[in-house]
């Protein structure tokens, strides 16, 4: 839904288009997009977006305008069409280090950049494409392939929005555009710990993976299998093995200690199982993390519950209000008691931040910021209403004017000191005379944080290699189909097929085939046509290249093309002259035709520092020859090989 108002920066005095973070690019929201990336773009910026009067170091900018349902906050989000033609760096870093460098040179790319908090109010800096303190960041090549740049969340710098929350933005743009692929470099980590590898031990997979993401290409030759078989090994170990290697460190003693302390912690019921596994324990520590902080002093006034004279607690009963510690332990549930005296808490603590009534969907999205299990949390706050919580009492009413359900929050009336003082003494004598809400003793955040990292470097002592496989996992990657089921028009894959001297002058594979979208009624002419405007109108090397031949769809110009035996989907394949085979802007992965052979297995560039062989002038890893990240490369470098075939000849 898009609401229209004032720009909230003041920049436009003309009325500006605001839509939902969390809805806008939905299916319908605002419209659907049916052509091929290069076209769905341009009517992205044309009917979703506001061109901006100051462009981007001469780049054309447009700005959508999206409001966060949660804080009211308007979030800009900028769009930069970038002409490779004329940029300083015509070629992209990410294709080269992706496998994409035989991709032809795009001749647009397209920057969605959410910029960070401080800078909403502001025209984006000319140097925006290298700044690392944005919110989003994410490149589209005009051809559909694209790659996300940085996503920074609360951890990152955002004081609003999650990072879940930009993720969930920039796959529904991409999937709505008819993005073809994205792929992205997994270097997120959080407290000395790299993410890949505490979600990859947890959850088997990294935290894009949530989207979609799937692995794609490892660095120093590490391959799909030898990822899989090393989380296989990290998860299945058991603490007490771990403990074991580790013996007689000061590593070992601290893993003892997490594991006995989270064990006691820990108490198994129906639903989960010991604590046993480093899986265990990794997942129990990332779910227990984000609990609220502990509570281990007898109730306090403020913030944790007060002890209750029953007096008190008959009027409460008597007014209709609930005890909520008596209505989890009377509730049929498949939840520990613990987690549902947390659950309620955080929303609580939810209701006290926005200081106003909530609807219920607002309650669970707030709560969801620190709650993962969204059954766990629709199932507390079905039983919530008119239930004390602490020193606190959540009502739940129907709004007169829209009828949804809303949550609010009121003092319960605690005792006087000194009646609070009587009622402590008279516990001795009489204990039925005072209530006491109980609450678990969790550690904070900050403890549960340290153990935490306390077992992120238990494993990589212990499981070195097969840890340092994880990590060098960085290379993920999201495709999209063609996604053909939702209208009535013909999508082909349309590959360009090189005549014999242009094959020859080709030093890379050939690129991906083309999308064209074309109606239903489409000639084999209007066809041809399409492909030949694609093609033109996407790669730089092609701009001035003509369809001689087709195969694939047979039949003359004027006859339909389902008529050529040609189905939706199917690979069509074109043949023609005038591409310039004389570019430099030939290949996204740059004009050098160097090779990569390392001892490691790695049989293209990975973005790893790397170093030429003096000899065979093939490329090989630092890290695999033998030099330190932090040391130079040597003046003379020899790789194995080569080196020995020099000390032999020395000796004759």
């Amino acid at each position: 839904m898009a609401l229209v108002g004032a720009d909230p920066t003041g920049r436009r005095k003309a009325s500006a288009r605001i839509y939902g973070l969390r809805t806008f690019l939905d299916p319908g929201c605002p419209t659907d997009f049916y052509g091929a990336f290069r076209d769905n773009v341009r009517r992205f910026v044309r009917e979703c977006a506001d061109i901006e009067e100051r462009a981007t170091a001469g780049m054309p900018t447009w700005r959508t305008l999206l409001v966060d349902e949660q804080s009211g906050l308007v979030v800009p989000l900028y769009t930069v069409e970038e002409c490779v033609r004329r940029s300083p760096i015509p070629f992209c870093d990410y294709c080269r280090c992706s496998g994409w460098s035989h991709h032809l040179v795009s001749k647009r790319r397209y920057h969605l950049i959410i910029p960070a908090d401080g800078d909403w109010d502001k025209p984006l800096r000319p140097d925006a494409f290298f700044v690392r303190s944005h919110l989003l960041h994410g490149l589209l090549h005009c051809n559909g392939f694209g790659h996300l740049i940085l996503v920074n969340g609360r951890d990152g710098g955002s004081n609003f929005i999650s990072g879940r929350d930009f993720m969930g933005l920039f796959d529904r743009l991409c999937t709505a555009l008819r993005v073809r692929a994205v792929s992205v470099e997994d270097v997120s980590g959080k407290a000395l710990m790299d993410l890949r590898l505490l979600l990859g031990v947890a959850h088997g997979a990294s935290w894009f993976a949530r989207w979609g993401y799937h692995f794609f290409k490892g660095s120093y030759g590490v391959t799909q299998e030898a990822y899989d078989r090393a989380l296989r090994v990290l998860s299945s170990l058991r603490i007490e093995e771990l403990i074991v290697v580790l013996a007689n460190t000061g590593q070992s003693r601290e893993l003892r200690r997490v594991a006995v302390a989270y064990r006691n912690l820990h108490l198994p019921d129906r639903d989960t199982k010991p604590l046993v596994t480093v899986r265990d324990f990794v997942r129990f520590l990332l779910e227990l993390k984000h609990r609220p902080a502990a509570q281990t002093m007898p109730l306090p006034p403020s913030p944790s519950p007060a002890p209750l004279p029953r007096r008190a607690m008959k009027k409460a009963v008597r007014k209709g209000y609930r005890d909520f510690t008596k209505v989890a332990a009377e509730m049929q549930s498949r939840w520990p008691l613990r987690r549902l005296h947390s659950s309620a808490q955080v929303i609580v603590d939810a209701l006290k931040r926005h200081g106003r009534k909530m609807t219920r969907q607002e309650v669970r999205e707030a709560a969801r910021l620190t709650i993962g299990d969204t059954g766990l949390l629709d199932f507390v706050l079905k039983s919530l209403g008119d239930c004390i919580v602490g020193d606190h009492l959540v009502r739940r009413t129907s709004n007169p004017t829209s009828r949804v359900l809303e949550f609010s929050l009121e003092e319960f009336p605690s005792p006087a000191p000194a009646a609070a003082a009587a009622a402590a003494a008279a516990k001795t004598e009489q204990n039925e005379d005072v209530v006491v809400v109980a609450r678990p003793a969790w550690p904070g955040a900050l403890q549960v944080e340290r153990d935490l990292l306390t077992v992120y470097r238990s494993m990589l002592a212990a499981q070195p290699e097969a840890a340092g496989k994880v990590l060098d996992a960085k290379h993920w990657v999201k495709q999209w189909g063609l996604q053909d089921d939702v209208d009535d028009r013909l999508r082909f894959l349309v590959m360009w097929v090189p005549n014999q001297e242009e094959l020859e002058e080709l030093t890379r594979a050939l690129p991906p085939p083309e999308v064209v979208v074309v109606e239903a009624t489409a000639s084999v002419g209007e066809l041809r046509a399409e492909a030949e405007r694609a093609m033109r109108d996407t790669y730089c090397v092609m701009e001035g290249f003509r369809v001689e031949e087709m195969e694939g769809v047979e039949g003359k110009d004027w006859e339909p093309v389902l008529l050529g035996g040609a189905e939706s989907g199917a690979l069509v394949w074109v043949r023609g002259d005038g591409t310039d085979m004389d570019s430099v802007l030939r290949y996204e992965g740059g004009a050098d035709t160097w090779s990569v052979g390392c001892a490691c297995g790695a049989q293209d560039d990975d973005g790893e520092r790397m170093v030429a062989c003096d000899a065979c002038d093939m490329w090989h890893h630092t890290r695999c020859a033998g030099i330190g990240d932090g040391e130079p490369v040597p003046p003379l470098f020899f790789c194995a090989r080569c080196g020995r075939s020099v000390m032999a000849a020395g000796q004759m």
